[in-house]
């Protein structure tokens, strides 16, 4: 293919209509008029040799090849930005979204002070919290574009992406203060109990009943939540009894935390975002603040 032949401002076209999937809310996000947007699309499935985007039953989707070209037309973007290296952006000047995927719980923890230090740095940053639904699922908007940054525990990834370590947590047990258990606390009285399970997608069993089984014992599961925000009302008024990671042990002094008396593993908190975003002053001044809050917690949840 002869570059010279090619306007490279349709990838930037392209890459709007691919994530919008919709050619007026692509113009609308250009800045281009509907007529213009769909004059571009029409030069991009002649030059891709592909329909791109097609009508199905709810509105327009994308083809098989279309989803295929959204994170290379992505990346190759930010890389011409990267390679034309603009200069260092005055951050309290900076008008920019940025999406961010992390837990209700470590939000609920860090997002006032997240907001008071953005707001301080550069005012014009608005920041997006959206739900943890797992890993895969947060790598997946990172490779996408949809989300910025993501808060979560990362398997070692490839080298599209970052990811850096926050804070190791290990699991502590937590019941109400007079719970029957908490005068004699020991793996029996652990498991005479009925427990909370945390699990976002509904399931009765864990990585603790597996261990549990080695040892010949089990738990009874006498509630899953889908959030650990939902444990202490729930510990406060029952004789539940829940293991979360120290981020999550409550602090309000109404509660009885011990050791797990069984051994059970701990786990790193990652921050990670798209190689894409390496140069992205807003997106890395969120990660910075991020990694900031959580240095802080590290002496309070231990290693």
């Amino acid at each position: 293919m002869n570059l010279r032949s090619v306007d490279l401002n349709l990838l930037v076209i392209l890459d709007a209509l691919l994530d919008e999937a919709h050619v007026s809310r692509a113009a609308d996000r250009l800045g281009l008029s509907q007529p213009a947007t769909s004059s571009a699309l029409e030069r991009c499935r002649h030059l891709l040799h592909d329909t791109l985007l097609e009508r199905g039953k709810s509105g327009m989707r994308l083809t098989a090849k279309a989803e295929s070209l959204r994170e290379p037309i992505k990346n190759l973007l930010a890389e011409v930005v990267a390679v034309l290296d603009p200069p260092e952006i005055d951050l309290t000047k900076i008008k920019q979204t940025v999406r961010l995927i992390m837990d209700d719980y470590t939000a609920m923890i860090i997002a006032a002070s997240l907001y008071r230090d953005i707001a301080d740095r550069a005012p014009g940053l608005n920041l997006v919290v959206q739900s943890w639904h797992g890993a895969n699922e947060a790598l997946d908007g990172l490779a996408k574009g949809s989300v910025d940054l993501a808060v979560s525990v990362f398997p070692k990834p490839d080298v599209s992406f970052q990811r850096q370590d926050l804070l190791y947590q290990k699991y502590m047990v937590a019941m109400r203060k007079d719970h029957p258990a908490a005068g004699r606390f020991c793996l029996e009285e652990w498991l005479a109990y009925p427990h909370v399970l945390v699990s976002g997608r509904g399931d009765t069993k864990g990585a603790l009943d597996e261990a549990l089984m080695s040892l010949g014992k089990e738990r009874r599961v006498g509630i899953v939540v889908p959030s650990f925000t939902v444990v202490p009302s729930l510990l406060a008024a029952s004789d539940l009894i829940a293991m979360v990671p120290s981020l999550c042990v409550p602090q309000n002094g109404n509660f009885a935390v011990f050791e797990p008396p069984v051994p059970v593993e701990g786990f790193m908190l990652h921050i990670a975002w798209h190689v894409r975003r390496d140069k992205d002053p807003a997106v890395q001044l969120v990660a910075s603040i991020i990694k900031e809050k959580l240095a802080k917690l590290d002496g309070l949840t231990g290693r």
